[in-house]
């Protein structure tokens, strides 16, 4: 019989995660159509240890080297034929009736290519986390934000925000994929390594006239920054290279060249930033990415002929169309509610 859901988690020296946060997914996700999977990208720690001798109803699947987030997903997930994967960070705390809502929501709707539970920060419960929140969107220069955050102002939750609608992504801390389509889509873009793959999947999913959603109904607690601390250089050199990368491969031909110039010199100012300040090691990064994104041309540009012919001069609804970085520090909207941005509830 077919598996309808695989929980697959990918370790890199997580031993202190996989102790402290899978006795929650172990004890909320025992159905004789679930299995919950520890990929190893290749750990150096007790990994193999604890998953061996602690949680003996696990599978451990060992990988031959570190491929990294995006890559190493796609390596792990190659031969998995559930009918839904569910990509979990190491670093969640899941709750009690936490898979019932995703896979309803799924089933109900074959539209829908992904969707995500509520995220909330683990250490601050009541309020969301940065990864993902009450669903991913995105502006038109391409800056991600969630519905309960923005930038990096997290807000409180009180339901203003569980009502599931129609997203632009799902965070890879907690994402529920459909597997076919997973499989159809090539995973994720193993040249992200880190960072942003997870918006790019949605991306090419929605422009093939898929759905993202969220459901509010599923809620977990991340830990967040489990690989990369979020100020991290390599994390910011990720940041900055793979917002290129995604908006290189997916923006409408239309809008290409002048959403791409406009955030090079986004980012200029940002590096400026940086330098004045004395983070010389993420101004670096800044030139770094650019540098990385000019070597990667003729290969996005391939990339690029996989848009369809017939979205390279569409909108999609999910997309924000002022700028979260002007809302933000100039005109001072903190919260997702003070935007002007009708949200598609879902039916």
């Amino acid at each position: 019989m077919k598996l309808k859901l695989s929980i697959v988690i990918l370790n890199w020296n997580g031993s202190h995660h996989l102790r402290r946060f899978l006795p929650s997914v172990v004890k909320y996700s025992q159905y004789d159509w679930v299995e919950i999977v520890v990929a190893d990208n290749y750990s150096t720690d007790d990994s193999y240890n604890v998953i061996n001798q602690e949680f003996k109803e696990i599978k451990y699947l060992q990988l031959d080297r570190n491929y990294g987030f995006a890559k190493g997903y796609n390596v792990a997930l190659k031969d998995n034929c559930a009918d839904y994967l569910l990509l979990l960070n190491s670093d969640v705390e899941v709750t009690e009736n936490w898979l019932e809502p995703l896979i309803n929501m799924m089933d109900a709707n074959p539209l829908i290519a992904a969707c995500q539970p509520k995220i909330m920060q683990l250490d601050q419960r009541e309020k969301f986390e940065y990864a993902g929140a009450s669903g991913g969107f995105i502006d038109r220069l391409g800056f991600p934000f969630c519905r309960g955050r923005i930038i990096n102002e997290q807000e409180v939750d009180s339901g203003q925000y569980d009502d599931p609608i129609s997203v632009f992504w799902a965070s890879g801390a907690a994402v529920m994929v459909r597997g076919s389509l997973w499989h159809e889509f090539g995973g994720f873009d193993a040249d992200f390594w880190a960072h942003m793959e997870e918006i790019d999947l949605c991306w090419r999913m929605k422009n093939r006239g898929y759905k993202i959603a969220i459901c509010p109904t599923s809620k977990v607690f991340h830990l967040g920054g489990g690989s990369l601390s979020y100020g991290s250089p390599q994390k910011i050199f990720l940041n900055f290279r793979n917002n290129l990368f995604l908006l290189y491969k997916n923006l409408p031909k239309g809008k290409l060249f002048n959403t791409i110039f406009i955030r090079m010199i986004l980012d200029g100012v940002a590096a400026i930033q940086f330098l004045v300040t004395g983070q010389i090691k993420a101004f670096v990064k800044v030139l770094e990415a650019h540098l990385e994104f000019y070597k990667s041309l003729k290969k996005l540009k391939l990339k690029r002929k996989e848009l369809p012919q017939n979205v390279r001069n569409s909108n999609h609804p999910e997309v924000y169309q002022g700028s979260v970085i002007f809302d933000f520090f100039i005109a001072r909207k903190k919260k997702f509610s003070s935007l002007k941005f009708p949200v598609i509830k879902l039916d």
